[in-house]
């Protein structure tokens, strides 16, 4: 049992902070794009766009799904510690730090995913603000 009780702290919980970084990572990433973008030197909008969206699905992606991972991982945590109840007999020292350790993915999956939303949220928010940039420099009211 104590094999799973590592895979779901350091599975799951280290899958969550994979997931962190990647997201970060994404979002330095494209914010450094947005910084270096000029508008003027795209005559199409459409690939001024495609340039601009590349992997922002990615750091969506880890936002919503993050939670459930947490999520998963709180699930396993409380099936373990009721097994280990159900073996080892009733004991609420025992019973009380199985749960909040398994509540401890529900807490990491929600770290993740706050930042992660946030972050696509103010990089799609500067995408839209190139291209009404590139509509305003190109005479053209947005498509």
């Amino acid at each position: 049992m104590e094999y799973l009780h590592n895979l779901i702290d350091y599975g799951i919980l280290g899958l969550l902070l994979f997931m962190s970084v990647v997201a970060l990572a994404l979002a330095m990433e494209r914010w450094l794009v947005y910084r270096a973008v000029r508008v003027e030197q795209y005559a199409d909008r459409k690939v001024l766009e495609l340039h601009l969206s590349h992997k922002l699905h990615l750091i969506a992606t880890i936002g919503a799904n993050a939670p459930y991972i947490g999520l998963l991982g709180t699930v396993l945590g409380i099936m373990l510690t009721f097994y280990d109840i159900g073996a080892a007999g009733f004991d609420t020292t025992k019973i009380m730090t199985g749960l909040a350790l398994a509540l401890k993915a529900t807490a990491l999956g929600l770290l993740v995913a706050i930042p992660a939303v946030t972050l696509y949220n103010l990089l799609l928010r500067r995408c839209k603000v190139l291209l009404m940039q590139w509509d305003i420099c190109h005479g053209r009211k947005g498509v």
